[in-house]
C-alpha cells in the first residue's frame, strides 16, 4: 500500500517519473499544472508555445517588494476556447482554467505528483485509490468542496453524452465509491499507474456539483461560466479579444497578491514585444528564437525559457498512399536533415527529437535506434518502392504560425531534391485540426506536449489503433503489437518494466515511422522586471497564484 501526504518545497523544473511516484509517498513538495504548445486541442500543439524562467522555475525580473494589488497583464497568441475543465484540450484555455480550478492532485515545480484538494491519498491495491479530501473548501458558487463535488466530476468526464476530448485519460475508472463526505474511492477497470498523473491534468479539474446539476438543467453553461475552487474566478470574457480573472475572496489557501489577471489576445508577435517594451503588458507568450535577442536588449524586461515536454513533428497519413508503404515513410525521415530545422529555426532552442516521446517523460528510453539523416538511403527505399520519379503530396500546416510554415517549407524544399513535389496548404488552425482529425490529409504539422510527464499519455493517444483521429492518433498509425505493449504498459504497475515496454514500442515506432520527429522546443516567454513569482511549467502551464508587481509597477495598466 502507498500513502502520499502533502508537503511543500521548491525546486529546479525536471521531470524524473522515478521520483514521480516515490515523491509522493512523503516527500516534501509544492505544486502546479497543465497542458500544451501555441494551442490546439486534444493536446495536439501547434509547435510554437511559451515559456519560462532560468533555473528555478520563478520566471521574472530583479527582484522587488511584493505589493499587495494591481492587474498582471498577460498578451497571449490565442484566445481561450472554453472554460470548461471537459472541454477543449487546448493551452490558452487550460492558462485560465488553471486558475479557476484545481484537481485532487497536481504538479509541483519539479512536475512530482502531490495531493491539493487532496489532504492526501493512498493506493490500496493495485485497483483502489482513496482520496482523503480537505474539509476547508468552497466553490466560487458557495456549495462545499465533498466527496459528492469528486463523484459528480468524474462522472461528467466519463459521461458519453458529455463528449469530453479528456474522457480518454479516465476511461480506465471504474467506479467513484463515497466512502463519507470527505473520503473518496476511485476503483479502476485494470490496473492503472499513471492515475495520479491524470488525475493533475487539467481535465482532472473539479467542479461544483451544484453547477453540474444546473448545466444539465439548462441553466448554465459551463464553457462561459465556470465553477471552480481555485485562487481566481472569472470576471469577464470577451471573447476574441481579453479574459478578466479576479481575486476569489474566499479562496481556501493563500490568497493571491493580485487583484485581477488580463488575459489579452494579440496574435501579431511584434505588437506583444512592442507592448512589453511600452509596459502595456507584464509577460508576452509565444516567443520565436529569431526575436529573443530583441526582447533581451529591453531594458524593462528579460526573456524566460524552460524546458518544455512537448515534441514537433510532422505526421503522415498512414491510410493513404503513398504513405501506408512504411518503405516510403522510412524514406521520407531519413531524407529530411533535422539539424537544419533545429539549427535554422529554433536557433539552438531545443533540441533534435529521434522517437515518439520527450527525454523529460517518464518512459523515454536512452537506447533507441533512430532514423538518421541519410539521403543515398532514402532514394533507395524510394526506388524500390517503386517511387524513383517521386510522388506529389500535400502538407497541411497553421496558417498563423510562422516557426510550423518555416519548418513545412524546409521540409519542401529537401524533399524536392527527391522529386517529390509538396504543396503547403495553410489552414486556419480550427480547420486543420478538424482535416487531421478526420483523416483528411497527407501530411500535417502538428505537435504533443505530454502534460502529465508519463509515456501513457504521450504514447497510448498518439499510436494506439483505438485512438485514430481527434484523441490524438492523426497518423492513423497501427500496429497490434504496439497496441499490445501499450496495454501492457498502461496495466503493469512495476515502473521498470513500464520503462522495458515503453523502450520497445518507441523503437518499433521509430522503425515504423508514422511521422517525422522533428524538435523538442523550449517554452519562451518576454517578462517585465515588474513581476516576480510568475511560473511556466515543462508541461506549459501557467501559474499566476504567487505572482505580483514589484513597487516598481504602478500596476495601473
Amino acid at each position: 500500500m502507498r500513502k502520499f501526504k502533502r508537503g511543500i518545497v521548491s525546486g529546479v523544473a525536471v521531470l524524473t517519473f522515478a521520483g514521480l511516484m516515490a515523491a509522493c509517498s512523503s516527500d516534501p513538495v509544492d505544486e502546479d499544472t497543465v497542458e500544451e504548445g501555441p494551442d490546439t486541442e486534444e493536446t495536439e500543439d501547434d509547435p510554437d508555445d511559451e515559456a519560462d524562467d532560468d533555473d528555478n522555475g520563478d520566471d521574472t525580473a530583479e527582484t522587488g517588494e511584493a505589493q499587495q494589488g494591481g492587474n498582471l497583464q498577460i498578451a497571449v497568441f490565442r484566445d481561450a476556447v472554453s472554460l470548461d475543465p471537459h472541454g477543449s484540450n487546448d493551452t490558452a484555455s487550460t492558462h485560465i482554467r488553471t486558475n479557476i480550478y484545481e484537481k485532487l492532485v497536481n504538479h509541483d515545480e519539479n512536475m512530482e505528483i502531490q495531493p491539493e484538494l487532496a489532504e492526501d491519498f493512498e493506493q490500496l491495491d493495485e485497483y483502489t485509490w482513496e482520496f482523503t479530501l480537505r474539509e476547508d473548501v468552497t466553490f466560487t458558487d458557495g456549495t462545499p468542496f465533498n466527496a459528492e463535488s469528486v463523484q459528480a466530476t468524474l462522472e461528467r468526464v466519463l459521461d458519453e453524452e458529455t463528449a469530453s476530448p479528456k474522457n480518454f485519460m479516465y476511461e480506465m475508472i471504474d467506479e467513484i465509491e463515497i466512502v463519507d463526505d470527505y473520503t473518496v474511492q476511485i476503483i479502476t477497470e485494470f490496473p492503472f499507474a499513471p492515475l495520479a498523473a491524470n488525475l493533475a491534468h487539467d481535465g482532472g479539474g473539479m467542479i461544483s456539483a451544484q453547477a453540474i446539476e444546473e448545466e444539465a438543467n439548462g441553466e448554465r453553461n459551463l464553457d462561459l461560466e465556470p465553477v471552480g475552487t481555485g485562487p481566481f474566478m472569472l470576471e469577464n470574457w470577451d471573447q476574441g479579444n481579453e479574459v478578466v480573472l479576479t481575486r476569489n475572496e474566499d479562496y481556501w489557501g493563500e490568497p493571491t497578491y493580485l487583484d485581477t489577471a488580463t488575459y489579452s489576445v494579440v496574435p501579431e508577435q511584434s505588437t506583444r514585444i512592442g507592448q512589453l517594451e511600452t509596459g502595456e503588458a507584464h509577460v508576452i507568450d509565444d516567443i520565436e528564437p529569431i526575436n529573443m535577442s530583441q526582447i533581451e536588449s529591453l531594458e524593462n524586461a528579460d526573456v524566460s525559457t524552460v524546458e518544455s515536454l512537448r515534441l514537433d513533428y510532422i505526421g503522415m497519413n498512414n491510410e493513404v498512399e503513398p504513405f501506408d508503404d512504411p518503405d516510403v515513410r522510412r524514406a521520407i525521415a531519413m531524407a529530411v536533415d533535422k539539424s537544419t530545422i533545429v539549427q535554422g529555426i529554433y536557433e539552438g532552442y531545443g533540441s533534435e527529437a529521434i522517437g515518439p516521446l520527450n527525454p523529460l517523460v517518464f518512459g523515454y528510453s536512452e537506447g533507441l535506434t533512430p532514423l538518421e539523416y541519410d539521403p543515398e538511403e532514402a532514394q533507395e527505399l524510394l526506388d524500390a518502392a517503386g517511387y524513383e520519379d517521386g510522388f506529389d503530396a500535400s502538407l497541411l500546416v497553421d496558417e498563423s504560425n510562422p516557426l510550423s510554415i518555416q519548418m513545412a517549407e524546409i521540409v519542401q524544399d529537401q524533399l524536392s531534391e527527391f522529386n517529390i513535389n509538396i504543396s503547403l496548404d495553410q489552414q486556419e488552425w480550427s480547420s486543420l485540426l478538424d482535416n487531421s482529425a478526420n483523416g483528411q490529409h497527407d501530411m500535417v504539422v502538428l505537435g504533443w506536449t505530454t502534460v502529465t510527464g508519463d509515456a501513457d499519455y504521450g504514447m497510448y493517444s498518439l499510436y494506439h489503433t483505438d485512438e485514430h483521429g481527434a484523441s490524438g492518433n492523426r497518423t492513423f498509425y497501427s500496429n497490434s503489437e504496439v497496441d499490445d505493449l501499450l496495454d501492457e504498459a498502461r496495466y503493469e504497475e512495476d515502473d521498470d518494466r513500464r520503462v522495458e515496454l515503453y523502450a520497445e514500442a518507441q523503437q518499433m515506432i521509430i522503425d515504423d515511422a508514422p511521422k517525422i520527429f522533428t524538435v523538442h522546443d523550449e517554452f519562451r516567454v518576454g517578462i517585465s522586471n515588474d513581476v516576480e513569482g510568475f511560473i511556466q511549467l515543462p508541461n506549459g502551464v501557467y501559474d499566476i497564484s504567487g505572482a505580483y508587481l514589484t513597487d516598481g509597477d504602478d500596476a495601473s495598466y
